[in-house]
C-alpha cells in the first residue's frame, strides 16, 4: 500500500488521469514501482549495462546520450517532467545498452520494470490503449528526429527543439542544446542571433 503523498507526485497524476488507473490498480502495481531521488550528474544506465526499468520523470531532467570515440556527448532525448526513457532495444533484447542515461538536474525518477505496463494492460483496458497510443507517438518522434538530423538546416532543427522542449530552454546550457542539434555551440550562436533578428539562412 502506497503512502498518501502518492497522490501528491506527477506519477500518480499522469497514470490516473491520462491512463485511467485507479488507486486499488496502484496498489496492485506497487511491487513494479519505485521511486528513486537522484543528484545531478548521477548516472542511472552507462553503456555496457542492460537496461532494466523504464524511468519516469516525475521531478527534474534526465538526458539520454551516446559518446563517441572522442568522448564527445551526443544528446538523442531529453526528458523533463511526465516523459518516459528507456533503452527499449537493451531491455527487451537483453543485451547491453550502447547509452547512457543520467540526471542534468537534481530529480525524482519513479523506476518502473516492464511487468508494470503488461500488468497494468491486465487490469485497465484503457491504459492498455494509452501506451499503445504512447508507443506510436514515440516511434513518430524518433522518425522526426532522424529527418531532422539527416535533412534540416541548424535553424530549422533548432525552431523543432523550440517546439518540443520550450520549457528547456532556460534549463539547459547552450552545449547541451547544440549537442542534442548536432552543431556547435559557436553555429548555434549564429542560429540563435538570425531568429532574434527574424532572419533566414
Amino acid at each position: 500500500m502506497f503512502e498518501e503523498s502518492l497522490k501528491d507526485t506527477n506519477f500518480y497524476r499522469y497514470y490516473s488521469e491520462k491512463a485511467g488507473l485507479e488507486d486499488s490498480d496502484f496498489d496492485v502495481l506497487a511491487s513494479h514501482i519505485e521511486f528513486r531521488t537522484l543528484e545531478h550528474n548521477q548516472y542511472i544506465l552507462r553503456a555496457g549495462e542492460v537496461c532494466r526499468h523504464f524511468l519516469f520523470v516525475d521531478e527534474g531532467l534526465l538526458q539520454f546520450v551516446s559518446l563517441d570515440e572522442k568522448g564527445d556527448e551526443h544528446i538523442l532525448q531529453f526528458a523533463p517532467e511526465n516523459w518516459l526513457v528507456s533503452d527499449r532495444s537493451s531491455m527487451f533484447f537483453d543485451e547491453p545498452s550502447l547509452y547512457y542515461i543520467k540526471a542534468i538536474e537534481p530529480s525524482r525518477v519513479v523506476f518502473l520494470d516492464p511487468e508494470f505496463f503488461s500488468e497494468a494492460s491486465r487490469l485497465r483496458f484503457e491504459f492498455s490503449c494509452f501506451t499503445e497510443t504512447s508507443l506510436h507517438r514515440s516511434i513518430y518522434f524518433l522518425q522526426r528526429r532522424i529527418q531532422s538530423l539527416l535533412g534540416m538546416s541548424a535553424k530549422q532543427r533548432y525552431l523543432e527543439f523550440m517546439e518540443l522542449y520550450p520549457e528547456l530552454l532556460l534549463r539547459v546550457p547552450q552545449w547541451m542544446i547544440a549537442a542534442y542539434l548536432g552543431v556547435t555551440p559557436e553555429s548555434l550562436s549564429r542560429v540563435r542571433r538570425e531568429i532574434a533578428k527574424g532572419g533566414s539562412f
